[in-house]
């Protein structure tokens, strides 16, 4: 499988996959992000085909932040679930790490609802930190597929309470996975972080 388009990476499960996983990076990371790799990981074990890729911002330049690239890199996350459609038969389930998991939601909720089985989450930025007047939630009543937020209680971009008011304004199933004193990077000395969020969302496809 061809994934250099989309600056990707599969975990292949062993035999045919149930459905396929398409997942992103926050905004000053890339593919190769600890936390991706793991969550991948986690699908392919559960019979899944997991793909990580880059966003387009990070496919132009190695480092740096997006800089006023979300409408291209939007467009790069409609090319990633199209393409990764392709790949195998049974749901497609689409997210991110914060920025891209933020972008990923923008995109699910302007899209046919068909294409997308569920939204995984992790870290995302309710706001900026220090700033809970500045709400990044504008777009999530539009969502209309099952979500799981797996968040950190110590997540200066959101609170507990604040992802929880987030998770509610979506008119479908939910989910929230607190992973106690983990900050942004989700972390965790005692929690297996992505066997929970998938736990989750394989409990949200039923």
């Amino acid at each position: 499988m061809n994934l250099d388009q989309i600056a990707g990476i599969a975990h292949q499960p062993d035999g045919i996959a149930h459905g396929v996983v398409v997942l992103t990076h926050g905004a000053g990371g890339n593919r190769e992000s600890e936390l991706l790799q793991r969550v991948c990981d986690e699908w392919a074990r559960r019979g899944w085909l997991a793909v990580r890729y880059n966003l387009p911002y990070r496919r132009r330049r190695p480092k740096g932040p997006p800089s006023g690239s979300a409408a291209t890199d939007r467009a790069g996350i409609d090319e990633a679930i199209a393409l990764c459609r392709t790949l195998a038969d049974g749901p497609l389930i689409a997210g991110g790490h914060s920025y891209g998991g933020r972008q990923t939601s923008m995109v699910v909720a302007e899209a046919d609802p068909l294409q997308v089985g569920a939204l995984t989450l992790f870290s995302y930025p309710v706001h900026p930190p220090g700033k809970p007047e500045r709400l990044r939630t504008e777009h999530l009543p539009a969502i209309r597929v099952p979500t799981v937020f797996t968040h950190g209680t110590s997540d200066p971009f959101g609170t507990p309470t604040e992802v929880r008011d987030a998770a509610a304004l979506i008119p479908a199933t939910t989910e929230v996975v607190e992973i106690a004193g983990a900050r942004h990077d989700l972390r965790s000395k005692t929690l297996d972080v992505p066997a929970l969020a998938v736990d989750a969302a394989l409990r949200l496809l039923g």
